[in-house]
This record gives structure tokens, C-alpha cells and sequence, in this order.
């Protein structure tokens, strides 16, 4: 029988697609921003719960397998870094809320890589702490998205936990160095809404600003913070509050709605129902799909291995069958 998941925090959906690839079903979704909703409902054909911390855990219905991308910006370095001060920071107690009633099988959680090192790495104790207690054998790793097939240097903690301690050691995050190219991903610029082309003025201030022998096309013009411009073969992490002219494609003009959702590793047949300003928020809140598809398909090697064994009336566990991966 297919394993069954919840969707929290569900953004827009991509956490969710590399579970409905393998079969899964979905009996329960949460999101609480309205214009992220609309472009959930068109592409799954359900719309997502609201505010979890008005759901009851009881009103949640049983799963197997527990998806949340909860809300970084507490804990991201962009943001003011406040963690657990932040009411953002709280909503991982509303998972834990959630996996207390419930007790699936597994769980995988993602947040920016900062979550490790946050108040000297007090608040991800918290969270270790408050996983192991109940019941669930942690792993953990900080992946990049530039390392699975998309052209996106974004780079995230993702979580998994397994109830069971056959699944857990049967379980490793994937090894990937999947090249991905702008080339394959940018539209012609004649396709491109004039909308989204910089002014004159930023155009030029781009050029005065990097060496001529540093230019190449296709190229995305970043700047940081401190003003600086970076010419690179990649886009840095999508933000949802960042200005509009912080990433360029070759200087001149801020990424399209297909190409925002293409640097973040949605299909070519996502659906695009809401403006560019918010697809740029919403894929700036989501996550890179092809990372969380290798990740995926570890956790359902490693659930399959806990079908292979029984439990003895000592409570430990006897092999029926030899694990393999491949």
C-alpha cells in the first residue's frame, strides 16, 4: 500500500511533487499565505488548510510521513536572525505539535543552513532534542542546490527522522554532482515581458561596476549587499525580500516567471496563475524540487527496508531480508 504525507508550510508545492512522483498520497495540506494558495490549488487541485496553529492535531488525518518546509526567515542570515524570539521560529513546535499526535513513520524538514549555527547552536539543540524525544533517530546535512541539476547556488539544512531504527540506519542522504547550465533554463529575451528589464540607469551602473574581462554570456549579474557586482554561470539563492535588480540575467533584466520556477527545479508543466511579483516571492520561499527528489528517494529505499524485517519479543529486530542499495 502507498505511503501517506502531510504538507506543512506548503508554500507552493515543492516539497510535495517528488512524493506524488513516487505514488504517494497526500491527505493533508497547510498554507497560510493567500496568493501561494492560489497557485497550490491550480497545480495540485487542492487548496491548503490555513493558519496550522488554528488546527487541532486531532483534525489532521493519520500519515505516514510528516513534509515541512517551516518558516526560515527567523533564522536566516538575511533576516534579523531572531530564531525562537521570532514567532515565525515557534512553528517548528507546531510540527512537533503535529508529531507527537500523530507518530509517522518519518518526517523530512528543510531551513536555511544558518538553523546550525543560530544563538551558537542552541536552537538547533532545541530541535534535535525535541526530535530525539519523541522517538524519532536524526540525520541531518546541509545540501546544495547547485549540486542537483539546477543553476542555483542555494544551500539548506534538510532533516529526516525515522521512528524506526532498521529505516534510520538504512538511510543516507544522496551523494549528487548533477551539472546544470543557465543556457538550458533562460528564455530569449524577445519572449521577456518589458516589465522586467532594468532601467537604463541600473543598466549602466551594472557596467561601470565589473570588469569588462570578467563578462560572459549567459551570465547572471548578482549584487550583494555591501553593492558589490559578481558576474556568475549561476543565480544565488532566490530571496523573497530582496530588491528587484539583485540578480540580472547577463545585466540587463530580472528573470522571468518560467525561469524563476526553473531555477528552483519545478516541471516545465507548472502551472502559472498569479503575476511574476509573486511567483518571485513564492519560489523565493520554496525549495530547489530536484534536491528534495534525491532526498526522497532515500527515505522510500530506507522505509522499505523497515517492511524486510519483524520485531522479536525482545524488541529488537531480525533480518528477512538482506538490505541493498544501489
Amino acid at each position: 500500500m502507498n505511503k501517506t504525507f502531510i504538507d506543512l508550510f506548503a508554500g507552493i508545492g515543492g516539497i510535495r511533487i517528488p512524493f506524488d512522483e513516487m505514488g504517494y498520497e497526500c491527505v493533508f495540506s497547510s498554507e497560510w499565505d493567500d496568493k501561494a494558495c492560489i497557485t497550490y490549488e491550480a497545480n495540485f487541485g487542492e487548496r491548503p488548510a490555513g493558519d496550522i496553529t488554528k488546527i487541532k492535531a486531532s483534525d489532521i488525518p493519520q500519515h505516514d510521513i510528516l513534509l515541512a518546509g517551516f518558516p526560515c526567515q527567523a533564522f536566516s542570515i538575511i533576516g534579523k536572525r531572531q530564531g525562537f524570539n521570532d514567532i515565525r521560529g515557534t512553528m517548528f513546535f507546531e510540527i512537533a505539535r503535529i508529531l507527537k499526535h500523530h507518530e509517522p513513520e518519518a518526517f523530512l524538514l528543510e531551513n536555511v543552513k544558518q538553523l546550525t549555527t543560530h544563538d551558537h547552536g542552541k536552537t538547533f539543540e532545541i530541535i534535535r532534542r525535541t526530535l530525539t524525544d519523541l522517538g524519532y533517530h536524526l540525520h541531518w546535512k546541509i545540501l546544495n542546490a547547485l549540486d542537483y541539476g539546477v543553476p542555483q547556488k542555494r544551500e539548506r539544512i534538510i532533516i529526516v527522522g525515522f521512528k524506526n531504527a532498521t529505516s534510520s540506519s538504512a538511510f543516507h542522504f544522496p551523494l549528487c554532482k548533477k551539472k546544470a547550465f543557465l543556457k538550458d533554463i533562460i528564455e530569449t529575451d524577445d519572449m521577456i515581458d518589458k516589465s522586467l528589464f532594468a532601467s537604463e540607469y541600473i543598466k549602466e551602473k551594472r557596467k561601470k561596476s565589473v570588469n569588462p574581462q570578467d563578462v560572459f554570456y549567459p551570465s547572471i549579474w548578482h549584487e550583494n549587499k555591501s553593492g558589490h557586482i559578481s558576474v556568475l554561470n549561476y543565480a544565488c539563492a532566490l530571496r523573497t525580500g530582496a530588491s528587484y535588480n539583485y540578480q540580472l540575467i547577463n545585466g540587463i533584466r530580472r528573470p522571468s516567471s518560467r525561469e524563476l520556477l526553473r531555477l528552483q527545479g519545478f516541471p516545465e508543466n507548472f502551472k502559472i496563475v498569479v503575476p511574476n511579483a509573486d511567483i518571485r516571492r513564492q519560489t523565493g520561499n520554496s525549495v530547489a524540487v530536484p534536491m528534495i527528489r534525491a532526498v526522497a528517494q532515500e527515505m522510500r529505499k530506507a522505509l522499505a527496508c523497515k517492511e524486510n524485517h519483524t520485531f522479536n519479543r525482545n524488541n529488537t529486530y531480525n533480518a528477512t531480508a538482506q538490505i541493498t542499495r544501489q
